[in-house]
């Protein structure tokens, strides 16, 4: 929903993660929590992790593999580069790593798992293939479509070799199955994927440095060779045999949001600060192409004082959506795009979550948002009702049509036919007020299925790879709930193989 101006929220909450196994050299990594963290805003829907980084006096003039953005895709490229025997740096323009993973509190999509096998959970690829081409209106990029799929069960158990369990699965918005993967205890994906990830750069002494920020790639001779990063004020040159673009996208420049997509300006925003397309653009200025720029995806519930996003695990576990006279007004597990469309038609162009106890006790985030006091809490549907202005009979009446609707697991009146499997009826009930805000970019630069960068012709970048959502394509015009975690993973390990391949062997 528009509000004056488009805004990302920062939340000073942090947790502490002690990472006294690292396996580097102690020497190597700042020693100061201040230097860790001043000047950081950002938010993670259950706390920011406070990080060791390296010390900025031990950057190299030069590397095998040099990734530029660390969020969830460049970490898991600079994995599975050390693995395959390169020695990788990682370079992050923010105080601190994570990115918009580190704000993601839904989980990942993955189909025919051992998890999902363990919980006797019937899915297959093709499945998870068929909902989210659906999702997209069939225009995703097809090749990219089915690489992720195929690779989504290997990359949870990479995971899950690396101590990073996502074993715990729901609905998610577009999905016909239960595939998204979440924590053990079903809290946010975000910060427990960062946490683990920055824990496993640690232990295998790959350099993360912060505040170092990329402004320039470059090139010799058709080939890409490296960056230049301003750290300190200064301008430094680093050379690699291969370069990753793990960046993100641009849902945080408002310029850009204005010039694809005219109507959302003045849409809050759910992003990290540092989405402001630096990677789309550097590419750009080598001749990459880009997909799907004008694909922006509005995520339906929202904050709108804060810009903090209400994980779609809350509908997932059961949440319905209730308008301003307490009646349920659409599907609440439709696709992102049209359950924004259908708050945004509502005359308050707003809506509520309502759930109860038990689903607060299943949702973990559920804690993290009465904290920032965006819960309304009443003993009764009646007393809940009364807070948020509502007819009190008329929502008493929603809530127990919906309770018989899970009962019968018939919806007749909105046809959902997942995320059914509890009902509202522990009090005490609770409220948040929401409304769609800007949440992903889906365009970005064209890849192949090895990630290397393509430009208009088809013809690639030599050394240049890309993952993430810096990438256009993969999710076409509707991003489903999950995938993004998905995409991170699957492709940001295949840019860091495929890298590493290149820089071992250039072409």
């Amino acid at each position: 929903m528009k509000k004056n101006k488009m805004k990302s929220v920062f939340v000073g909450l942090t947790m502490v993660l002690a990472l006294s196994a690292c396996g580097g050299d102690s020497s190597s990594t700042s020693k100061s929590s201040t230097e860790k963290s001043t000047g950081s805003s950002i938010e993670a829907n259950s706390g920011a992790s406070a990080q060791e980084y390296t010390d900025p006096s031990k950057l190299k003039d030069e590397y095998d593999v040099v990734i530029v953005g660390a969020g969830g895709a460049g970490m898991a490229a600079a994995l599975s580069a050390k693995d395959a025997g390169m020695n990788p740096v990682i370079l992050e323009k923010l105080p601190v790593a994570g990115g918009n993973t580190l704000k993601s509190s839904g989980g990942m999509n993955a189909s025919e798992t051992k998890f999902q096998k363990e919980q006797k959970i019937e899915d297959s690829n093709q499945s998870f293939f068929d909902d989210t081409l659906k999702g997209g209106k069939g225009t995703n990029d097809q090749e990219l479509l089915h690489y992720l799929v195929d690779h989504s069960a290997s990359a949870i158990d990479w995971l899950d070799s690396m101590g990073i369990t996502l074993d715990n699965i729901s609905y998610s918005g577009g999905a016909s199955q239960k595939r998204i993967h979440r924590p053990h205890d079903g809290g946010a994906v975000g910060t427990y994927l960062v946490d683990g990830l920055i824990k496993n750069i640690h232990e295998k002494e790959i350099p993360l440095f912060v505040n170092t920020d990329v402004v320039k790639i470059n090139e010799k001779n058709g080939q890409v060779n490296g960056v230049t990063a301003k750290v300190n004020g200064e301008e430094k040159v680093i050379s690699g045999k291969a370069v990753v673009v793990t960046t993100g996208g641009f849902g945080a420049n408002e310029e850009m949001i204005e010039k694809y997509r005219p109507d959302l300006k003045g849409y809050v925003s759910t992003n990290s600060e540092g989405s402001t397309g630096d990677g789309i653009k550097m590419i750009e200025s080598l001749g990459g192409a880009v997909v799907d720029m004008e694909q922006i995806q509005v995520h339906p519930t929202v904050v709108q004082e804060t810009g903090m996003l209400i994980s779609e695990t809350v509908r997932g576990e059961g949440a319905i959506l209730v308008n301003q006279q307490g009646e349920r007004f659409y599907n609440e597990l439709e696709t992102r795009d049209n359950v924004s469309s259908a708050i945004t038609a509502l005359p308050e162009h707003y809506a509520y979550l309502i759930f109860d106890s038990e689903l607060a006790k299943r949702a973990k985030q559920v804690d993290f948002y009465k904290e920032q006091g965006v819960v309304v809490e009443g003993k009764t549907i009646e007393e809940l009702a009364g807070k948020i202005d509502v007819d009190a009979k008329t929502l008493e009446n929603t809530v127990n049509t919906w309770n018989k609707s899970v009962e019968s697991q018939s919806d007749t009146a909105f046809e959902r036919k997942t995320a059914m499997d509890y009902d509202l009826t522990k009090g005490p009930f609770y409220a948040i007020k929401i409304a769609p805000g800007i949440h992903h970019t889906m365009g970005g630069v064209k890849i192949n299925t090895d990630t290397q960068v393509e430009k208009e012709d088809g013809s690639v970048i030599n050394g240049l790879y890309a993952a993430g959502e810096v990438t256009g394509g993969i999710h076409g015009q509707n991003r489903i709930g999950g995938n993004a975690v998905a995409d991170i993973i699957v492709f940001g390990r295949q840019a860091g193989t495929q890298s590493a391949k290149f820089a071992e062997d250039p072409k």
